[in-house]
């Protein structure tokens, strides 16, 4: 025999119903009613900061400029590359001296304008010898970049009198002055060289040139 529904159990289950509906109407309508409070205090201190610091701008960009990066820092070793370079082209071996040096027992040579006076002085002495190079056993080139480096450095640090020894040449092919043919070529074209002489026989003799620089302006 099937049983009839309980009409009391039934009203009852739809009563439970109408309340949950009731109360998640209510919950929404709080949760709504707090997200509105919410957003008109949001507004309302927007417009309290608004009234505060006045109107306003958008500032205006200054126009910029792209800078370049700065070149590197040369490096030392390539400057002194460099110089040595310069050095061994600008002294030619193939200059003539002939035109430019006294012929007298002591070869000897002197700027233009430059009195004889002066290499007569400098033969006997009158300034004392500062420095000197020797270029024995120095192969040409290896020479040439050293006697101009001293020249350069010695004028640098305001000395005036040097000698430079090169030699008689006796260990050379033939017995021939190679290297003191071309240190007196080299002199001549450094303008630190005012005059030069050959040296005094207890200073070298023929196998070494006395040499005076130009004054530096200090």
């Amino acid at each position: 025999m099937v049983s009839k529904s309980n009409p009391l159990k039934s009203l009852a289950d739809l009563k439970a119903v109408q309340r949950n509906l009731a109360e998640q109407r209510e919950r929404e309508a709080a949760q709504a009613a707090a997200q509105a409070a919410a957003q008109k205090q949001r507004r309302a201190d927007e417009d309290l900061f608004s009234r505060a610091i006045g109107a306003t701008q958008p500032l205006r960009r200054k126009p910029s400029v792209v800078l370049a990066p700065e070149p590197p820092a040369p490096i030392p070793v390539q400057h002194q590359l460099d110089e040595q370079r310069v050095l061994k082209e600008s002294l030619s071996d193939e200059f003539d001296v002939t035109t430019l040096l006294d012929a007298d027992d002591a070869m000897s040579f002197r700027r233009p304008g430059v009195s004889t006076e002066v290499t007569r002085k400098l033969r006997k002495g009158d300034w004392s010898i500062q420095r000197e190079i020797d270029l024995h056993g120095m192969r040409s080139d290896e020479a040439r970049e050293a006697l101009s480096a001293f020249v350069r450095s010695a004028h640098k640090q305001g000395l005036r009198c040097v000698r430079v020894v090169h030699g008689k040449g006796l260990g050379s092919p033939g017995r021939q002055p190679v290297l003191k043919t071309k240190a007196q070529r080299w002199l001549i074209q450094k303008n630190e060289v005012l005059a030069f002489v050959q040296a005094k026989p207890a200073e070298g003799g023929a196998g070494a040139l006395v040499v005076l620089l130009i004054p530096t302006h200090r």
